[in-house]
Parts: structure tokens; sequence; C-alpha cells
């Protein structure tokens, strides 16, 4: 880090404050739509951030950059970026490299979440080293999605801003976790290092208001909910098996 780098790095806390503490106490909704899903045009995504914004979400977690850039012409609310990127050589593709990272913020991303967790990433680089790089670098607060404790501390260590439940049950070793992970947001809230520690974010599995008041009384800093609010195309499809067309195999298509 040469000493440019390390002033910034040194400014970082005060400058990144505000946007993380407009965060703090609040719900973020995640708009993940499918791929092959009506619903991922930026267009929508962007109606249904604005939306959210309305009913009091305190920020939102956006997919792609097209879909950033039309959500940040809509929204004043904190957009937390991803990118995922499929790769044949890794598992991890939730923001895989510095460089996507870079390309979300130039996009209108206020913070940047990507896997931290241990498995290998596709470009080999380890996530303790690349978590402080980006800390340093970006300019802007990164929020670590991890699925274990071990994977909590270390994100911490390496510097990030919000450690994030996101990949509870996703990796080998979480596999089958009841969710919401609220055990270990509990155990991350008393355990991270620090007055400094980030701010311990649960997200995943979130299906009703009592979960969410639950995470805030373990000491949580903020709840994302994605499928339970956001899920249009599961929930219709919850409720239309238990129509008697569904049994009889009848649909109706008013795409034509």
């Amino acid at each position: 880090m040469d000493n440019e780098e390390a002033k910034r790095s040194e400014a970082l806390p005060q400058r990144l404050a505000p946007v993380l503490e407009r965060l703090r106490g609040g719900v973020i909704v995640s708009f993940q739509a499918p791929d092959d899903s009506p619903l991922n045009d930026p267009h929508v995504i962007a109606a249904m951030a604005l939306a959210a914004q309305r009913q009091g979400a305190v920020g939102v977690r956006i997919n792609g950059p097209e879909n950033i850039r039309a959500t940040r012409a809509r929204v004043s609310i904190p957009i937390i970026g991803i990118h995922k990127v499929v790769a044949p050589n890794s598992p991890v593709y939730i923001t895989p490299t510095r460089e996507i990272a870079e390309r979300l913020r130039d996009c209108g991303a206020d913070i940047i979440a990507l896997d931290a967790t241990r498995r290998p990433r596709p470009d080999g680089a380890a996530i303790g080293p690349l978590l402080t790089q980006l800390r340093a670098t970006l300019g802007i607060p990164v929020m670590a999605d991890i699925a274990c404790a071990e994977e909590g501390i270390a994100a911490a260590e390496a510097g990030a801003d919000l450690v994030a439940t996101t990949l509870t049950g996703y990796t080998e070793e979480t596999r089958g976790t009841p969710l919401p992970a609220l055990d270990l947001v509990e155990w991350l809230v008393r355990s991270l290092p620090g007055p400094d520690q980030p701010g311990v974010v649960c997200e995943g599995g979130i299906e009703t208001p009592a979960q969410v008041a639950r995470c805030f009384a373990l000491g949580a800093f903020a709840v994302v909910v994605g499928t339970a609010i956001t899920g249009i195309e599961p929930l219709a499809r919850r409720f239309i098996a238990a129509a008697p067309a569904s049994s009889s195999g009848k649909t109706t298509d008013l795409s034509r």
C-alpha cells in the first residue's frame, strides 16, 4: 500500500460512517430476480426498489450493473451492490473479483457485498487480503457475506464494515443449517472484536416480521429480507397450487 492509499484508508471510518448509520436498525430489501424471470429487467427492479423505499426500507440489495444503475436513478437510500458471476472453476459467484467490485461502485452502489467464505475464488485471490485491499481503495464500505463464525471473525479482522450471514446453508460445511441463522447472529454480535467491530447483518431465510424483531433483539445492525417481500413468482406459485385449476393441470398464459 503506497502513502496515498494509506491516507485514504485512515480516513475511511469517518467518511463511511454516514452511509452505514443510515442502515442501522432498519430493513434492507433484496431484489434478486432469476435470469429467466420477466422481473429481471432494470426498470422493474428500480420500480420495486422505489416501492420498498416508500414503505420505509433503509436500503436495497441489487444484483448486476444495469440493475444498480437504473435503481440509482430512482432511489435515494443506500444500494448494496453485488454481481453474481458463475465461474466453472469456483463455487464463489457473489462479486468474485476486485474488478467487478470496482465496476459496481462506478455504477452507483454505495456499499459492495461479496462472498467472504473460505472457498477458492475464480482468480485464486485470498479473501483476507482482498477484503483489506477493497476496504482501503474502493472508497465505499464493504460487506462480507459469510457462512460461519470463523469466516465472520476473519472478515472483521480483514476490515469488513458489515458482516452478513448471507451464505449460511450454502457452503458444504453449513449445508442444512436452519435459517435464519439466529444463533450465528447472536454469536457474532458477542464475539466480533473491539469497539470498531463491523455491523452484524442477518440475511437469509427471513420470512416473518417476528423474525425481523428477533434479529434486532439479538443485536443485529440491520436485516436483509428478500424472497418474503420480492419473491413474486414463488409466492404466486404457492397460492396457485391450492386452486382446483392447478390440480387439474390447467394454466393460463396471458402473455400472448
